[in-house]
């Protein structure tokens, strides 16, 4: 029982200097030599867990982005035709009021100009 104790007493200790940083020793130029090499080492292994796919599965999903970026585009082509011809068709209605209303106009103030 006291034996526990201890081996935990020690491993909460051990646990309390981990976390404290190591002091930097050596030649920086050294270290960062190391840490470069390092990195590489890992990259490396990281590399080897790549897996690509294969040429079906790249056509299929490819095929798939085209299908779905063809009908977003009709859909949005739909959109702006809509739109555009009910602006065309507010426009023309404002148009066509304008016109009426200078005839209007006309008609009212020719009489008193003629009169």
């Amino acid at each position: 029982m006291a034996d526990k104790k201890e081996n935990a007493a020690s491993e909460v200790k051990k646990n309390k200097n981990a976390d404290k940083p190591k002091a930097k020793k050596g030649n920086p130029f050294k270290r960062a030599g190391k840490a470069i090499k390092e990195f590489f080492k890992n990259f490396k292994g990281e590399c080897k867990k790549i897996t690509w796919p294969s040429g079906k599965t790249v056509l299929n999903s490819s095929l798939v982005v085209i299908a779905v970026v063809a009908v977003v585009g009709l859909v949005i082509l739909a959109f702006d035709t809509g739109i555009t011809a009910a602006i065309d068709a507010l426009v023309g209605l404002a148009s066509d009021h304008k016109a009426k209303a200078a005839a209007d106009t006309a008609s009212m103030i020719f009489p008193f100009l003629m009169g």
